[in-house]
């Protein structure tokens, strides 16, 4: 975990990402009931600080000390540093959960069970190229496959689902999959 935390840290001190909150959050995080929200793998808090402005009290997860340095002191954020590897999620806690560029497939079913009744999650990151070769820069551990995203939520409601070309944070193309779902009350 020292390692990777040190190697989150000079990556995000060397070569900063973007600070403009993810689209598909700017576009569906108001449709989540306003109250308590999870941003996973945060970084400097690009969404976390759109979702508080929103008015959500929000959770700020990341194992990057640095990423969390950046991201504002207020009551309604709190910063949450640890090893998203080893991190569970508490059931039934959030009304929006927001995972953006980060894979970790232990905590997909985690996400629907930190969820309330009518929670939101907003789920976006890579996938592998499928009709180009193989993209060096990234670890296809950290890709998913076509329709993975997908049928890892199909017992929600599906609200938006794309696969499609896209650009990462740091100006790179990838192939990105985007996910919106709302949990509902099973009758």
């Amino acid at each position: 975990m020292i390692e990777d935390k040190e190697r989150w840290n000079k990556r995000h001190i060397e070569k900063p990402m973007l600070h403009e909150v993810a689209k598909i959050v700017e576009k569906y995080g108001e449709k989540a009931n306003v109250a308590r929200a999870l941003d996973i793998a945060c970084g400097t808090g690009r969404n976390t600080h759109f979702l508080e402005a929103l008015g959500f009290s929000v959770d700020a997860v990341d194992l990057s000390d640095y990423a969390l340095s950046q991201i504002k002191d207020t009551p309604t954020i709190t910063k949450i540093e640890t090893d998203l590897d080893t991190y569970n999620l508490s059931e039934n806690k959030y009304d929006l959960v927001v995972n953006c560029n980060y894979l970790n497939r232990r905590l997909m079913s985690q996400i629907t069970n930190s969820l309330v009744d009518g929670g939101l999650v907003i789920f976006e990151t890579f996938i592998v190229a499928h009709d180009t070769p193989e993209r060096g820069s990234m670890n296809p551990d950290y890709l998913l496959k076509k329709n993975e995203l997908l049928d890892a939520f199909i017992d929600l409601d599906i609200v938006y689902y794309e696969e499609r070309d896209g650009v990462n944070l740091r100006g790179e193309n990838n192939k990105i999959a985007s996910l919106v779902a709302k949990k509902t009350k099973v009758k």
